[in-house]
């Protein structure tokens, strides 16, 4: 899942001229930081260079865990066409562009943002995803905003990793007061990202909120620790991606987990989400399953099976049934 043209352009015009020594060092202080999920008062994106060593190395793959996050929103609401959209801690803006890719009819944006940096950077990308009209508005996630009003669509993507753990409930209880329909949390695709997701599910299910995606039930989730819920995209690096993160493969697997929230139940739920790559040998597939009951299952189906089969050939990764 590639950035959009529009916005691959602003960001290689915005990297031009930025020495690759440098910026390789700066990529590997950033990657550093959110692999310890360091939070010692510093924000991440603290200045230009490593917003623009964030634009080079991670935005390629939070887009895509963005993306593919709406995508099951489409897929289980597809009545759900977002005019307005809020995204809280929102960085070089990259709910915005996965947003206006996804709903075309996207018509506002307000994006709330910390640091002078990225803020400053996400300003001038949002200049080219017109006819959208977007305002940066500087904010600290957990300090005081200004008087919003609500939005059809709530955002909140890798985040909830820096924040401690005493300020993710009341962050959510604000996201939820906004969200005029949908709310959709990201975070990175590790055992701590699922935790900090399955607590804002609990608290999310509390306060009458409807789950849309990626569960297929309301019920506790089946599953026990030290498996955890998690999803992945494969992101294709350009050369300088490439070169500033010191890789060899020419793509990655961004992994990341997510939860959908809205005020109006799904039209039609999904019977199961695929957990994990199906297991595929001659005739048979087995997937683990995510089922609308509440339960996990394993299930193996063979020619046999005949058009279940057919079906469960076809069936990837984050999958419904």
């Amino acid at each position: 899942m590639e950035l959009p043209a529009a916005l691959r352009q602003a960001v290689d015009t915005l990297l031009e001229g930025v020495p690759l020594a440098t910026l390789k060092q700066a990529a590997e202080t950033l990657s550093r930081r959110y692999r310890a999920e360091t939070r010692d008062g510093r924000l991440h994106l603290a200045d230009d260079l490593a917003a623009k060593a964030y634009l080079a190395t991670r935005l390629p793959a939070t887009y895509a865990a963005v993306r593919a996050s709406f995508t099951a929103v489409e897929e289980a609401r597809g009545d759900f066409a977002p005019r307005s959209l809020i995204d809280v801690g929102a960085g070089p803006g990259t709910a915005l562009w996965a947003t206006r890719d996804c709903w075309p009819h996207l018509a506002q944006a307000t994006l709330l943002e910390a640091s002078p940096a990225i803020h400053a950077i996400g300003t001038d990308l949002a200049r080219h995803a017109a006819p959208v009209a977007s305002t940066y508005l500087s904010a600290d996630v957990t300090g005081r905003w200004p008087d919003l009003a609500a939005a059809d669509l709530v955002t909140l993507a890798y985040v909830l990793d820096e924040l401690p753990p005493a300020e993710i409930e009341p962050l959510v209880d604000r996201l939820w007061a906004l969200t005029g329909d949908m709310l959709v949390i990201i975070e990175p695709g590790t055992p701590a990202g699922w935790q900090r997701i399955l607590a804002a599910r609990t608290q999310l299910l509390a306060r009458g909120a409807h789950l849309i995606a990626p569960c297929p039930h309301q019920e506790p989730c089946p599953l026990i620790a030290p498996d955890w819920c998690h999803f992945a995209r494969r992101v294709a690096r350009s050369r300088l991606h490439r070169l500033a993160k010191s890789g060899d493969v020419p793509w990655e697997d961004e992994k990341f987990i997510f939860i959908a929230a809205s005020r109006h139940p799904a039209r039609e739920a999904a019977a199961a989400r695929v957990l994990a790559p199906p297991q595929t040998a001659s005739g048979r597939v087995r997937l683990k399953l995510c089922v609308s009951d509440g339960s996990l299952r394993d299930q193996l189906l063979t020619r046999r099976d005949g058009d279940a089969f057919k079906v469960a050939r076809r069936l990837d990764w984050g999958d419904v049934l």
